[in-house]
């Protein structure tokens, strides 16, 4: 019985070789979906599971669904998706862990200069994904074996986004992390990757030395969806939201970000577009769930009137405009009917 047990997880973890890319909760490739894990209180149910419960979407998801289990799985999405990271079989595979909160695993960084970004880079000589979140301590570094989510996580709101590129934009890739300068705690760069794609300039924290000190670029996934990157290394000195990124998607925008950080920035209606930090997060249908900005640390912003939604790593703070860091926006219809709804309250200017 325990060795058909096993049989089946295999199985269920099963991911074809010379595939990587993201993978949904069907199992199954997908160019790119979005995990949102919802705070601890929010919803019913056993009180060790609630931090653990997600919502998901991705472009046949038909809007936000239930997670698939809970993100701790390795069967779920996230799980799936960095399942090479653990397995380690060829030297073919590279990646970069980076994050401005390491896992405690992973040794003691100093991250106060570096930039306020977390993600993962994942390729092989066929292409990869990006993922990008707001998570601390995650995931876990290559040589933990094993997939798994962090108790430091639970509590509160977490977002996740990724997606599938062809090899040839991953050198783009690696020029926007020049600009928001990560703490990298992890990588394999093994032959062509590590020249090719400038990635051991990132590890060894080379950054931009000269401005402009944002920069943004299009870059284009798997199945031809285009998505705008936009970062900024420290010496920028503004507001992601209303020092950039306003003005460039041409609307106001409505940002959800953590709140419990030093030095909040006020909704900002100081320009033609207005900037307005969200205070209220609802999900749709009757089930809810309804949490406040307070409760969640997940970063994303959404145009109430435009097809823009963006999902990153920033808050809006007075250290973090000193501080690199960025986001990934798309006019995807799916992706901004998504979160238009989500917004249920937000702080007026003049506060």
């Amino acid at each position: 019985m325990a060795a058909l047990s096993l049989l089946l997880l295999a199985a269920l973890l099963w991911v074809p070789v010379g595939t990587l890319t993201c993978y949904g909760d069907s199992g199954q490739p997908v160019d790119w979906f979005v995990v949102y894990k919802l705070p601890a209180h929010s919803g019913p149910g056993d009180a060790a599971q609630r931090g653990l419960r997600y919502k998901y979407l991705d472009e046949d998801s038909g809007g936000w669904r239930d997670g698939a289990g809970l993100i701790s799985s390795p069967t779920g999405a996230v799980g799936r998706s960095l399942l090479p990271l653990y397995r380690n079989t060829t030297s073919q595979l590279a990646f970069l862990l980076y994050n401005d909160q390491p896992p405690q695993s992973s040794g003691s960084q100093d991250s106060s200069s570096r930039g306020h970004t977390k993600g993962v880079l994942l390729l092989d000589q066929e292409g990869g994904f990006w993922l990008i979140h707001s998570v601390p301590n995650f995931p876990p570094p290559a040589s933990s074996a094993a997939y798994s989510w962090p108790p430091s996580a639970q509590n509160y709101g977490q977002t996740l986004i990724c997606v599938s590129f062809p090899l040839t934009q991953f050198l783009n890739i690696s020029r926007q992390l020049t600009y928001t300068y990560p703490l990298v705690y992890d990588h394999r760069l093994e032959g062509d990757f590590a020249q090719k794609f400038h990635l051991e300039e990132v590890v060894k924290g080379h950054h931009v030395r000269q401005g402009p000190w944002n920069s943004s670029i299009t870059l284009t996934s798997n199945k031809g969806h285009m998505f705008q990157s936009f970062a900024k290394f420290g010496n920028f000195g503004d507001d992601l939201y209303s020092g950039w990124l306003v003005e460039a998607l041409g609307s106001d925008l409505q940002v959800q970000f953590w709140q419990r950080s030093p030095g909040i920035l006020p909704s900002n209606c100081s320009g033609v577009q207005h900037v307005l930090d969200v205070t209220q997060i609802a999900f749709p249908g009757l089930a809810g769930p309804t949490f406040n900005a307070t409760e969640d640390h997940s970063k994303w912003c959404v145009a109430p009137e435009r097809p823009w939604a963006c999902v990153g790593d920033m808050n809006r703070n007075k250290r973090e405009e000193h501080r690199g860091g960025g986001t990934l926006c798309a006019q995807l219809p799916t992706l901004w009917k998504a979160f238009q709804p989500l917004v249920k309250a937000w702080e007026p200017c003049g506060k």
